[in-house]
């Protein structure tokens, strides 16, 4: 059974092999992350490990029993109660439920751990799968967002009980 968990350094290698092997599929959905990101990763995640450690962001992985990556799961700018999610689950277990479980159980570990009472997301309009799993995760359209070019919806969850 996969398993959500902090992100911390040992897990680079296998997040470095989750964002190669599906660099394409990401792509055919949301911008692509250019070839700085892999030229630059280990000072990039590096960064990210100084970030989470200041209570800025929480990042999380979704590890399979064989410690490869299927997920990321994010919280960004952890402030005022509030955080913007981010996520992107392996090709391998798209269309399964796998985000939009995690997508759920990241919201009462955003409670439980940050005490965030609010989580906001942003998806383009072509990123359907992202859509029904924010609506299946329990978050509704609050607005419109512009994401480097590209139209979409934010959406939001109320994470009081």
């Amino acid at each position: 059974m996969p398993e959500l968990k902090r992100l911390h350094a040992g897990h680079a290698p296998a997040v470095l092999a989750f964002e190669l092997a599906n660099r394409a599929y990401f792509a055919a959905s949301i911008s692509d992350r250019g070839d700085d990101f892999f030229d630059q990763f280990t000072d990039r995640y590096n960064a990210s490990l100084v970030e989470q450690e200041a209570g800025v962001c929480a990042f999380y992985v979704l590890v399979a029993e064989d410690g490869s990556v299927l997920g990321r799961f994010n919280l960004y700018d952890l402030e005022d109660g509030t955080a913007r999610l981010g996520y992107r689950v392996a090709e391998q277990v798209a269309g399964r439920g796998v985000a939009t479980a995690t997508v759920r159980e990241l919201c009462r570990v955003a409670t439980a751990m940050h005490g965030l009472l609010t989580l906001r997301a942003a998806t383009s309009h072509d990123n359907a799968a992202s859509r029904k799993v924010l609506t299946k995760a329990g978050f509704v359209p609050v607005g419109p967002a512009d994401l480097g070019g590209k139209s979409g919806t934010w959406y939001q969850r109320d994470l009081r009980p």
